[in-house]
């Protein structure tokens, strides 16, 4: 990942965007901290984004700018401190690269902050989502960045990118279960339980003997 262009420290109420994530809109900073990453000196923030809510983000893998750098390249009609419209700027027309965006694991799951239990529960709750019905949309809402995703995709591509988003979920909570694997018993029963119907079944099918 690229890390922030901008060498400045951010604050709580600041305006921001992620420059590879332009589907998120405006993002709003609500908490900052200092940290590391591989010895370098780095931010950890809390961003509440228009279109994609609260993120948890690090200015060493996530490339972080201020929103009022963004604003002159958007038309006058967006209005001030608005992004462009996500279909306008966020989804490729490559179709590589629209599978990448649109089967990419959500950041809590991966988020470096956290502890294995929490991307463990993350990535279980990550099967919330189903492939059919107001649950497939909600899904591709929350995937693309788009409020109607129906006004990009068609429902049978919708439903195409949902099989291996969670062909690639499958895997990564496969990774995760092994990162847990010191996480104590009581705290990965709790996990469990508190996952979706889904997520239950993910488990069992990695473990049918249990």
């Amino acid at each position: 990942m690229t890390p922030s262009a901008s060498p400045r420290r951010f604050h709580m109420g600041d305006k921001v965007v992620h420059a590879n994530r332009p589907e998120w809109g405006v993002g709003v900073v609500s908490t900052s901290s200092m940290t590391e990453q591989d010895g370098v000196p780095c931010q950890r923030l809390v961003i509440r984004f228009d279109n994609a809510g609260l993120k948890t983000l690090s200015t060493a893998h996530a490339d972080i700018r201020e929103a009022t750098n963004q604003v002159q390249n958007v038309p006058e009609k967006a209005g001030p401190l608005t992004a462009p419209p996500p279909e306008n700027v966020a989804l490729s027309d490559d179709p590589r690269k629209l599978q990448t965006h649109m089967t990419r694991i959500p950041d809590p799951a991966q988020d470096p902050f956290a502890t294995p239990a929490q991307r463990l529960e993350a990535t279980l709750k990550s099967y919330r989502y189903t492939g059919s019905g107001g649950s497939l949309i909600d899904w591709a809402v929350m995937q693309s960045g788009l409020s109607d995703p129906l006004s990009r995709f068609a429902r049978h591509e919708l439903e195409d990118y949902f099989v291996y988003f969670r062909k690639a979920l499958d895997q990564h909570l496969r990774k995760m279960v092994g990162e847990a694997r010191d996480v104590p018993r009581e705290e990965l029963v709790r996990i469990a339980q508190s996952a979706p119907p889904e997520g239950q079944q993910a488990l069992r099918r990695m473990n049918p003997k249990r």
